[in-house]
């Protein structure tokens, strides 16, 4: 599958990922290990669960309608720079679109060119589609906010003893943390190792405030 085929990007999965991280950590964090018994665990466990599904969904949705919002400025861009009436106003629109660095180096005649093979495309449509992609990619981001609440419960569905299943669960969510920052810097073109140290910092600071403010 090429880059431009793909439902997510690979910042936008691996943020994901990290987002149902969090979440799921804010209650495993709050477990106490002294007090847990099976109870405690079972309402822990439909917690985090119940907690990533719905955050998954809602997540979903922003996610079409940020789709739907982007595709809407793109076509209002494109109608923009296919107007006659006010040329420069349409090379304006077009400079805009382009990255800063390249707009910079384009000469009004290139910006014209642009132009005057946008108007040669064929009429565009009147409003944003819905398109199969864009639910492809909330039920995507749902599923990736919900799954990822799976690697730091399993031990509590396999371990008995809950202090052991909760220090290794933390000690996956914090592989997690690292692998997440490791490859948010690879993509970057960060320093990848300091970037994984610094994710598991910021996830711990997170979760630590989020259970401290009552989420």
């Amino acid at each position: 599958m090429t880059p431009s085929k793909r439902l997510l990007d690979p910042v936008d999965r691996i943020s994901e990922v990290l987002f149902g991280l969090i979440m799921a950590l804010t209650f495993t964090g709050a477990l106490s290990v002294a007090k847990a018994g099976e109870e405690e665990v079972r309402e822990m466990l439909v917690g985090a669960l119940g907690c990533n599904l719905a955050w998954g969904i809602v997540d979903g949705v922003m996610y079409v309608l940020s789709c739907l919002t982007e595709s809407g400025m793109k076509l209002k861009a494109l109608k923009a720079a296919r107007r006659d009436d006010d040329p420069e106003l349409a090379r304006e629109t077009i400079a805009g679109t382009l990255p800063p660095v390249v707009a910079s180096v384009l000469q009004p005649a290139e910006l014209e060119s642009i132009r005057q093979r946008l108007r040669a495309l064929p009429e565009p449509p009147r409003r944003v589609p819905l398109t199969r992609k864009d639910l492809l990619g909330a039920v995507a981001v749902m599923l990736l906010v919900f799954l990822s609440t799976f690697p730091v419960v399993i031990p509590f569905l396999f371990m008995e003893d809950a202090r052991t299943a909760l220090r290794t669960s933390n000690a996956i969510a914090i592989g997690l943390l690292f692998f997440g920052g490791f490859s948010y810097g690879h993509h970057a073109g960060m320093r990848r190792w300091l970037m994984g140290l610094a994710m598991v910092v910021i996830g711990i600071l997170l979760v630590g405030m989020t259970i401290a403010l009552g989420g």
